[in-house]
């Protein structure tokens, strides 16, 4: 459910179901003020016999409609009159964009969706996700995306947008370490979008050194990054990676010449010219 204001139809929606035993709420609410344990706790009370609540809440707040930004910690006493529930909390400020991120989720968490991960993200087990996105404004490093395979083992679909290049390329690099480096593994990804991504993530997964992709994987990226990352489609460290892709979007390419094809020789290259995210925050 996506609305501008949760108060406007929420509560309303919840006060004729006075029966209801089951509810599962997954509601994405933009531009709202406060939303927190005691108005969700006030708003499912009128249900006396609902004994199975889950909930996942994603909320966008304007920096402009309020002064006052509620901390972390403040969120998650609100949230513990809900005494039979393990609630996870986390609050990204994005100040140079206006807006601050608020997820609240009821675990364990039941939704395929999962979106905007940010690097404050806290971990966990999330069996039923096979659609991942993750967004931030600062970098992404690889410990980071060990952590995200290993939390989302079901995770089919992913779309990174982060136009921060990775802090600890050149680290790795000058201190020789590529082989220490553990191999992420995310067997069951089928779709990758990186066409809201810095060339250092592109590489991140290319590199057969740093991550073993599965076969049959489309694969959505710009052209121009694609090419930089590859050296012009001649570099070998991205090769074994770059031949298991089914397909290959590219948006907005060059012709597509024979070299090109030769370097990926079992791959479907189409041309999306249009194909690109218009928002880079999106809600589930």
């Amino acid at each position: 459910m996506i609305h501008d204001f949760y108060e406007s139809v929420v509560p309303l929606l919840l006060h004729r179901m006075i029966n209801l035993e089951e509810l599962d709420l997954n509601v994405a609410v933009k531009y709202y003020e406060k939303l927190d344990g005691y108005i969700l706790m006030k708003d499912i009370s009128y249900m006396p016999r609902l004994y199975q609540f889950t909930f996942n809440i994603n909320s966008i707040i304007d920096d402009d409609y309020q002064t006052d930004l509620p901390l972390n910690e403040y969120i998650q006493k609100t949230f513990e009159y809900f005494y039979n529930k393990q609630i996870m909390t986390c609050i990204d400020h994005f100040q140079e964009e206006g807006y601050s991120q608020y997820r609240i989720y009821s675990c364990p968490y039941k939704w395929k969706v999962y979106h905007n991960i940010t690097n404050h993200f806290v971990g966990g087990l999330f069996n039923f996700v096979t659609d991942v996105s993750l967004y931030d404004k600062c970098p992404f490093e690889h410990e980071f995306f060990l952590r995200i395979g290993q939390s989302f083992p079901f995770m089919k679909e992913l779309t990174v947008m982060n136009k921060k290049g990775q802090n600890d390329k050149e680290l790795i690099k000058s201190n020789n370490q590529n082989q220490t480096l553990s191999i992420i593994k995310y067997p069951n990804l089928t779709r990758l979008n990186f066409t809201e991504s810095h060339d250092d993530y592109i590489e991140q997964f290319l590199l057969d050194t740093k991550m073993s992709l599965p076969n049959n994987l489309h694969f959505y990226v710009d052209y121009q990054s694609l090419e930089r990352v590859t050296n012009n489609f001649t570099r070998y460290t991205t090769r074994n990676n770059s031949a298991k892709l089914a397909a290959l979007h590219l948006y907005s390419p060059k012709q597509i010449d024979q070299h090109i094809k030769d370097y990926f020789p079992h791959t479907d290259i189409c041309q999306d010219f249009c194909w690109k995210y218009v928002d880079k925050i999106y809600f589930q």
